[in-house]
């Protein structure tokens, strides 16, 4: 990478800011591209939020559209997706049909989303929330990363507790589920500090013995599934508890869109986008679906299992490997190789939490994504270690409170890009010049009014907003739903004043 002078004579970043290297600071830019330089040499992917322009791209023919399925396959086959499904019966007293119906199609919604927004990579060239400035304006676009920050941290948090306490399950020698979380929080940050090209190599073999291992879960416990165990509660109840896990899945899905775009920057811009949305959507869904009906089976199989509901009890993950159990050792193994699957879960948001870091200033982007890496990697494994005895709440309060968010911003964006842009499309030259951006007044203000809709309508356990409690005993938590309809009906009429008024 070499520093082009600016006006002025002086070397500046590839994020624009002057480099004067007589000065401190100057110094310590010119010193961090050096080291940049000195990690392309040794493999490591040095690029940040910089576009990744069409000459720059990888030969179709190296990646290939399977890539792409395995690399969403090998991501979720993951024993956090198994837990996940445990909630339906052991929290939302669902029966396994209407567990699996909720789960499946909650996800597939979600997915719908991702699939949208991976097909930006290759358009465009620029990670997903520097497409977010195209959205929502150079200013409002930060709170956005700032939100997606804060989930791609706290799915990694999910992820390290899940598999330490399986490690800890497992272990002969007592190992507790702390030093679980540290290795593989390690782990993790081993493999994403190279980047791009080593992480998508690690997914496309990761899936492997996770399929294997999940498959023999299916065929010792599955015996054990009560698949014709029913739903508890009134009508009204009954039917708050279904929109609520529904909208659960559908968190767990669409979060993924806040980065979905960021590990296929280096297709050929002229990769069709339909063959990317498909593929896409067949990795997502495969892996959701066999991960969520396992840990559906084994939270319905607790009922006429006390060794189940006593696992249960201790964690999640000790119950994914008291379904091993009939195997002994051999089980014991399997459950570890479920615990290390995790990584291939961690390492998106970890690698994208790194980009994203550099989108909050640009003083930020001067800072190399392995030492935001770095950061993001200390931060999750902390607050796993402090959170590590709470992760029931933390999925059904956090996966759901941060699905709104997501929602609402998928709402802005298919209407920018369907009603707004459909015509004269996007210039992705751009994505680094503030003034040529959109202001984002519409978008911010239909971001708020769709977080007030998902406010009244959400239910937490801390909180039932007043028209979620109308439905049931519990309440039904229509956040994702409600959010986005009510910014959907915002932004047009916004949208249209702001381009005539400002003509951006």
């Amino acid at each position: 990478m070499v520093l082009a002078p600016n006006d002025d004579g002086l070397p500046t970043s590839e994020t624009g800011v002057a480099t004067n290297p007589k000065t401190f600071g100057g110094k310590v830019q010119v010193q961090w591209k050096s080291f940049e330089q000195q990690l392309v040499a040794y493999n490591l992917e040095a690029r940040g939020i910089q576009r990744v322009e069409p000459d720059e791209r990888h030969d179709l023919r190296s990646l290939g559209y399977t890539q792409i399925a395995i690399l969403w396959f090998s991501i979720n086959l993951a024993a956090n997706n198994i837990t996940l499904g445990m909630l339906g019966p052991a929290v939302f007293g669902l029966g396994f049909l209407d567990s699996s119906l909720c789960a499946v199609f909650g996800m597939l919604v979600g997915c719908l989303s991702v699939a949208f927004i991976a097909t930006f990579g290759p358009k465009s060239g620029n990670r997903t929330m520097i497409f977010a400035r195209y959205i929502m304006g150079w200013w409002p676009s930060k709170l956005v990363v700032i939100l997606n920050i804060i989930v791609l941290l706290g799915y990694c948090l999910i992820d390290c507790v899940v598999a330490g306490q399986i490690l800890s399950a497992v272990s002969t020698s007592d190992m507790s589920v702390a030093v679980g979380i540290v290795v593989v929080a390690l782990i993790t940050w081993g493999i994403t500090t190279f980047g791009y090209q080593i992480f998508h190599y690690y997914e496309r073999y990761a899936w492997l013995p996770q399929l294997v291992v999940l498959c023999i879960l299916a065929g010792v416990a599955g015996p054990n599934f009560n698949v014709s165990s029913v739903s508890e509660g009134d009508p009204a109840t009954l039917a708050g508890n279904r929109l609520s896990f529904f909208g659960l899945n559908l968190a767990a899905a669409i979060t993924y869109s806040g980065g979905a775009a960021d590990y296929f920057v280096y297709y050929p811009e002229f990769t069709p986008r339909w063959k990317i949305f498909s593929v896409t959507m067949i990795g997502l869904s495969l892996s959701f679906t066999f991960a969520f009906l396992l840990g559906i089976g084994l939270a319905s199989g607790m009922m006429a299992n006390s060794a189940w509901e006593d696992a249960y009890h201790v964690s999640q993950g000790a119950l994914i490997v008291e379904g091993f159990r009939p195997l002994g050792s051999f089980g014991s193994f399997c459950g570890v190789i479920v615990a290390l699957g995790l990584v291939a879960n961690l390492i998106p948001p970890t690698y994208s939490s790194g980009i994203d870091a550099q989108i909050l200033g640009r003083w930020a982007a001067t800072v190399p994504r392995v030492i935001w890496n770095t950061v993001g990697v200390v931060i999750y494994t902390v607050c796993a270690l402090a959170g590590r005895g709470h992760l029931a709440e933390i999925f059904t309060n956090f996966l759901a409170l941060m699905g709104y968010w997501v929602s609402i911003w998928i709402a802005i964006t298919l209407e920018e890009h369907f009603i707004f842009r459909w015509k004269t499309g996007f210039n992705w030259l751009v994505w680094n010049e503030q003034k040529k951006l959109p202001l984002g007044i519409a978008a911010l203000v239909a971001f708020l009014v769709g977080w007030v809709g998902a406010i009244l309508c959400m239910a937490q356990v801390w909180y039932i907003g007043p028209i979620a409690k109308l439905v049931g005993e519990y309440g039904a938590d229509m956040g994702n739903y409600v959010g986005f309809a009510w910014a959907a009906i915002v932004f047009p009429p916004l949208r249209m004043w702001e381009l005539k008024r400002f003509g951006r």
